[in-house]
């Protein structure tokens, strides 16, 4: 029984040892730092550049069928139950052709913010690492995380925006 006491109270400074070094945790305002890059700020303007053009051209293509359904309306008495249908029908097609315009520009916009994006997202976690390794920080969390309850360690905004030369 003592020797069950003994390994007991030797797990247990075991135990506390490990609790007591502390873990260096920072937080980082990722969006503010990402704000702040050039290169975010070059990507946001080339994205909506390209996300305008799309709409640009499906709002021509809207425009032109809009005017289309006009003429059909005022023109539908004076044509035929056949020649109506036929009408209705190319309309329809026109709808379909104007949502998959639409969903293709959706994805071409996603598939063109990811290419822009991922680039400037590798330079930061490449920082990011190297200032937590530098600082011996253990965890970075985001400042801006909803998750993030409790905010008292270091920031590590201003190393990550030094290395970054902002």
């Amino acid at each position: 029984m003592k020797k069950l006491s003994v390994l007991f109270a030797a797990a247990m400074m075991v135990v506390s040892v490990g609790m007591a070094k502390a873990q260096k945790i920072a937080t980082l305002d990722v969006a503010g730092i990402l704000n702040a890059m050039p290169e975010k700020k070059k990507a946001d303007t080339e994205l909506t550049t390209f996300v305008n053009a799309k709409q640009a051209e499906i709002k021509k293509k809207a425009e032109a069928a809009q005017s289309k359904y006009a003429l059909y309306q005022k023109e539908a008495p004076t044509k035929t139950e056949a020649e109506n249908k036929v009408r209705g029908e190319e309309m329809q097609k026109l709808q379909e052709e104007m949502a998959q315009m639409e969903d293709k520009m959706r994805k071409d916009a996603t598939a063109k913010q990811d290419l822009l994006f991922e680039p400037i997202e590798k330079k930061l976690m490449d920082i990011v690492t190297k200032v937590a390794k530098a600082n011996g920080y253990d965890y970075i969390m985001d400042a801006n995380s909803t998750g993030l309850v409790y905010k008292a360690g270091p920031d590590a905004t201003a190393a990550v925006k030094k290395e970054l030369g902002l």
